[in-house]
């Protein structure tokens, strides 16, 4: 049985749809009903829905054979998984916001709102800025307009949510989209589910392009 841990949400509900066209199909998974984990005994798979956030960690800890996180989780939490494919979809990026008109001074060390410590810390490093990291967890936007921090490094998918709050990205730090991760030892154990799954998906991905 392959245990596979998807996002809940839109981005899981497409990636299951690939999972589906890939032959690991089941059908309870589109029944209306409260049920965290579903499966089908005679394609070998079960699924179950976790926080978005969470998917790594059961991947990583082996509850989970395979899963989809996004690459922000990946790069801020460097989990112990392997990265198999990236699934070209749930597309956004990490960038950096600021209020409209936001000029650096270099003189002064620059405070950073964000709930991704590691990803800003790094970027800020590679760069070679002094910064301030004010760690949070909601509502990132409106640190800068009460003047909790300069600028935030946030996801940003369509940027409405910025422009609403007179903020404006002034840096992308990287691009990010859905991966297909697997716990190592499965993939050493499980490797021919796995790899025929990886093959199914990478072609898709090839088709949509």
């Amino acid at each position: 049985m392959l245990n596979v841990a998807l996002p809940k949400g839109r981005l899981g509900e497409k990636v299951y749809s690939m999972f589906e066209r890939a032959g690991f199909e089941c059908p309870s998974i589109r029944e209306n009903n409260r049920k965290l984990i579903f499966e089908n005994e005679e394609c070998g798979v079960r699924y179950f829905w976790v926080k978005p956030s969470d998917v790594a960690i059961y991947v990583e800890r082996g509850a989970a054979d395979i899963g989809v996180a996004g690459k922000d989780i990946l790069l801020e939490y460097e989990p112990e998984v392997y990265e198999l494919l990236d699934l070209n979809t749930g597309k956004c990026r990490m960038a950096v916001a600021a209020k409209k008109g936001f000029r650096d001074n270099a003189a002064r060390t620059l405070r950073v709102a964000t709930k991704f410590s590691n990803i800003a810390g790094d970027y800020y490093a590679s760069i070679g800025r002094d910064i301030d990291i004010i760690h949070l967890n909601g509502s990132i936007e409106i640190a800068p307009i009460l003047d909790l921090s300069d600028v935030i490094v946030d996801i940003v998918e369509t940027g409405t949510t910025l422009k609403e709050n007179d903020l404006e990205v002034i840096e992308t730090i990287v691009d990010i989209s859905a991966r297909l991760i697997a716990n190592k030892s499965s993939f050493k154990f499980k490797n021919e589910p796995i790899e025929r799954l990886v093959k199914s998906l990478a072609m898709q991905v090839e088709e949509k392009k």
